[in-house]
C-alpha cells in the first residue's frame, strides 16, 4: 500500500514537472468531474430505474381514473421527484399554477451541477492550451537565450511536454462531455414524464367531476 502511494505521488510529481503548474487546476477539475459524474449517475439510476418507471406507470393509470387512494398507497414507498409532484398535485390540486411550481422545483434538482460540468467542459481545453502556450514560450526563450544550445532535442522535448497540458485538458473535457449529454437527456425525459403525470391528474379530476355531476343530476329531489 505504501509502495503504491509512493509510486502514485512519484508519477504525480513527474506529471506536474512535465506539464507545469497548469496541471494542478486540470487535476482538480478532473477530480471534480469524476465526483459529479458518479453523484449524477446514482441520482438518475434512482429516478429513472426500472422499478421507478413501473411505479410511475401505475401511478399515471390511477391518476387518470381519479383513484387517489391507489396513488397514496404508491406514494408510501416513492421518494422520487415523480412521487413528490404527484403528492403536490393531490394535496393542492392539479391547476396549471400548482403544476408549474411543482415541476419548476424538480427541474432545479434535475439540472443540479449541470452548470459546473458545462464549465469544466469549456475550461479544461482552455487551461490546457494556456499550459501549452506557456511551455512553448519557455522553449523559445531557450532558443533565444545566451546559453549555447548543444542538443536541439531539448527544445523538442520541451514542446512535447508543453503539449501534454492540451492533451490532458481535452481528455478531461471529453470524459465530462458524454455523461453531461446523457444527464441532459435524462433531465428532458424526466420533465416530459412530469408533464404526462400532470395531464393524467387533470384528466382524472375531470372524470371525477363528471361522475359527481352525473350522480347529482340523477338524484331525486
Amino acid at each position: 500500500m505504501i509502495l503504491a502511494m509512493g509510486e502514485f505521488f512519484g508519477d504525480f510529481g513527474m506529471l506536474l514537472n512535465r506539464g507545469g503548474y497548469v496541471m494542478i487546476p486540470l487535476l482538480l477539475l478532473s477530480i471534480c468531474s469524476v465526483t459529479l459524474i458518479i453523484e449524477r449517475a446514482i441520482f438518475w439510476v434512482a429516478v429513472n430505474g426500472r422499478a421507478s418507471l413501473q411505479r410511475l406507470a401505475e401511478m399515471n393509470a390511477a391518476l387518470r381514473k381519479g383513484d387517489n387512494e391507489r396513488v397514496q398507497k404508491l406514494l408510501v414507498t416513492d421518494r422520487t421527484p415523480y412521487g413528490r409532484v404527484a403528492k403536490r398535485l393531490i394535496d393542492d390540486g392539479a391547476s396549471d399554477a400548482v403544476a408549474l411550481e411543482a415541476v419548476d422545483g424538480e427541474r432545479r434538482k434535475f439540472n443540479r451541477y449541470m452548470i459546473v460540468m458545462s464549465t469544466i467542459i469549456t475550461a479544461s481545453p482552455l487551461l490546457g492550451i494556456l499550459g501549452t502556450v506557456i511551455g512553448i514560450i519557455q522553449s523559445f526563450e531557450l532558443l533565444g537565450g545566451t546559453s549555447t544550445l548543444t542538443d536541439p532535442r531539448d527544445v523538442a522535448g520541451g514542446i512535447a511536454a508543453a503539449l501534454l497540458t492540451t492533451a490532458f485538458g481535452l481528455i478531461v473535457a471529453l470524459i465530462t462531455l458524454f455523461p453531461y449529454m446523457v444527464f441532459k437527456g435524462q433531465s428532458a425525459h424526466a420533465v416530459d414524464r412530469l408533464e404526462t403525470m400532470i395531464a393524467s391528474t387533470q384528466e382524472g379530476y375531470k372524470a371525477v367531476q363528471k361522475v359527481a355531476v352525473h350522480v347529482g343530476v340523477g338524484d331525486p329531489e
